[in-house]
């Protein structure tokens, strides 16, 4: 009997390369999706047709508990939530019913259908927001700057609380930036590589951006989904940070997506107040080195090689 897993945010830039993973381990695999109008199924379109779609929303624990009735998977991924940080914001009172209580109708949902469900959490290196230390593991505490940040931060805590308290097999992954050509335009990464792209076809003359000394800890999106996947593979439930142990600055990304294209980044950026932050998380870097010892995980893809391939991607995008 194959594997059964339902992934929470399926149609988003980790569900699509989460569900590629499993179907190659020979999982079936669900993807819950909320009944809307606009459903984007852009980063699945290719695997559509191997994953089965069932409906349900962070907001309405019912309409959970239906989808694991009917699943019946032996793993959960929660990678659904309002993952956008300026968003976060503008809609702080939905940011954490999405963010923070969707996590607890989830591990609840799990909790009343079937307790021996493996959980996985999708925590945020932004619940460290302004460092206690440099680098951050998974002993360091948090401080988040912004109300992304703090829903997190208790959609961390509550899964360890279900763990300790009804012994789930529930884990968090507090995973670092991670990019590739399929995530959204809302993120720095994709709006620099996007706006290379049309700046290239002169589509565009400049590139609106706000802090380009803040500094994170980029990896690669089909890198991270596989540490995902091995945490429910362990015997026992842990956390785990999964970085790549390098920080870069958004200055470094604008020098290296423009001169991909072969253009001078400093002749096309533009510093634009309106793009800073109220509260700014200045640097984060994390260290790996439990998930390399515990899991045997390693980041594969390079941050310049991951830069190059984004600028690629969003050029040949616009050149179909």
């Amino acid at each position: 009997m194959p594997k059964r897993a339902l992934i929470t945010g399926v149609t988003g830039q980790d569900g699509s390369y989460l569900a590629e993973l499993l179907l190659g381990e020979g999982y079936e695999v669900s993807g819950m999706v909320r009944r809307t109008s606009n459903v984007n199924y852009e980063r699945v379109e290719h695997i559509a047709d191997k994953i089965r779609f069932v409906p349900g929303d962070l907001l309405d624990e019912g309409s959970i508990v239906a989808a694991l009735r009917d699943v019946q998977p032996h793993e959960v991924y929660n990678l659904a939530a309002q993952s956008f940080v300026t968003t976060s914001w503008n809609q702080p009172m939905f940011t954490g019913e999405a963010t923070a209580l969707g996590v607890t109708r989830v591990l609840e949902a799990v909790r009343q259908v079937d307790p021996s469900i493996r959980y996985y959490q999708a925590s945020s290196s932004e619940m460290f927001g302004k460092v206690r230390e440099v680098p951050q593991d998974e002993t360091t505490p948090f401080y988040p700057r912004s109300p992304y940040g703090v829903a997190k931060v208790y959609g961390h805590w509550i899964t360890i609380n279900y763990r300790e308290s009804y012994d789930l097999y529930a884990c968090s992954g507090i995973l670092f930036n991670h990019e590739s050509p399929r995530r959204g335009l809302e993120f720095v990464t994709r709006k620099v590589t996007s706006s290379v792209a049309r700046i290239k076809a002169g589509l565009d003359r400049e590139l609106r951006l706000g802090n380009l000394d803040a500094k994170r800890d980029w990896g690669f999106a089909g890198d991270y989904v596989r540490a995902m996947w091995l945490m429910l593979q362990q015997d026992v439930p842990d956390d785990f940070v999964v970085a790549t142990g390098e920080t870069h600055s958004v200055r470094e990304l604008c020098e290296i997506a423009f001169g991909r294209a072969g253009l001078d980044w400093t002749a096309y950026v533009v510093v634009d107040e309106r793009f800073l932050r109220p509260a700014e998380v200045d640097l984060l870097v994390g260290s790996p080195a439990k998930a390399a010892e515990k899991l045997g995980w390693t980041p594969t893809v390079a941050f310049a090689e991951l830069v190059e391939m984004m600028v690629d991607a969003d050029i040949e995008r616009l050149r179909r």
